[in-house]
């Protein structure tokens, strides 16, 4: 069994899933595509130490800023973990939609690894140009790719030439055969909107500018995490072409942006049991669900 809690960011979450996991004596483990990276802390929200210490925490922390983490390897691992607990119900919890769907849908992921001198390459020719090329290879792919979509043109490309085997060939489902009940929490848009100009105040407070310089010493204004929600704008701050105001503007706009787009996605699965986050009795309401769906099993 597998208990998924989804939502977009600043909807609550790990402190909903601390208290479930808690309850089942179970473990968390994370589907945020950055919370897999050590030392970048505060920008993406990830449980404090006392938190982890709390309830076993996966998936956080695995990566060095300067390595990458393909989906195949996430979903590989993950899906180890998840078979490998014995006694408990795991539960899956973040709001990247598609470490999650790898999960809950089994995608079926090429495992090849970026390719960034041939991306490079293939980037200079123009994107009018490799999506003619990806049309004449992999047509099936380039029918749901659209005409401006550079990243997953790119993609589709690279696993071409690196398989000879077209990526529309190479994807599909196998979900997995355990039972899993998908938890969503969500609110009204100006509630959440609230909630991340919350977070982001925060954050600020917690010392994210002294974060964010830590890591740019480090590791060069150029690393590509820097320039990542909530870190490129603050490392704006640090280079002197904002001010700290501006900087939490940004970060406010384009998180509320960000997790508009990731309604949009979670609104198209039907699997999700949707709660509103507002609910004073949320974590009764969810645990009732909870036990309605241990004891059907």
């Amino acid at each position: 069994m597998l208990i998924v809690i989804c939502g977009a960011t600043a909807s609550g979450k790990s402190g909903l899933a601390l208290e479930i996991a808690q309850r089942l004596d179970s473990v968390i483990i994370s589907a945020d595509s950055r919370q897999i990276y050590k030392e970048f802390d505060l920008g993406t929200a990830k449980p404090t130490i006392a938190e982890q210490n709390l309830v076993p925490h996966f998936q956080i922390d695995i990566c060095e800023p300067t390595e990458v983490l393909t989906l195949a390897e996430y979903q590989q691992q993950t899906q180890e973990l998840i078979t490998n607990q014995t006694g408990t119900v795991p539960l899956l919890v973040g709001g990247t939609g598609l470490y999650l769907d790898s999960i809950t849908k089994g995608l079926k992921i090429p495992r090849v690894a970026p390719q960034p001198e041939l991306r490079s390459q293939l980037s200079a020719l123009g994107q009018t140009q490799i999506h003619g090329w990806l049309t004449q290879i992999d047509p099936a792919a380039a029918k749901k790719i659209h005409v401006n979509d550079q990243y997953r043109t790119l993609r589709a490309l690279e696993v071409f030439y690196v398989t000879g085997i077209p990526i529309s060939d190479q994807q599909g489902e196998n979900p997995p055969d355990y039972p899993i009940l998908q938890i969503g929490l969500d609110c009204g848009v100006e509630v959440l909107d609230r909630r991340i100009e919350t977070r982001v105040r925060q954050m600020i407070e917690m010392e994210l500018v002294e974060e964010v310089k830590y890591l740019c010493d480090k590791y060069g204004h150029d690393l590509p995490l820097l320039n990542t929600l909530g870190y490129a704008e603050i490392k704006q701050y640090l280079l002197g072409e904002i001010d700290i105001e501006e900087a939490i503007a940004l970060t406010t706009t384009h998180t509320r942006q960000f997790a508009k787009r990731q309604r949009t996605w979670f609104s198209k699965n039907k699997q999700i049991n949707w709660f509103d986050n507002t609910n004073p009795d949320l974590i009764e309401a969810v645990w009732q669900k909870i036990e309605e769906f241990i004891a059907e099993q």
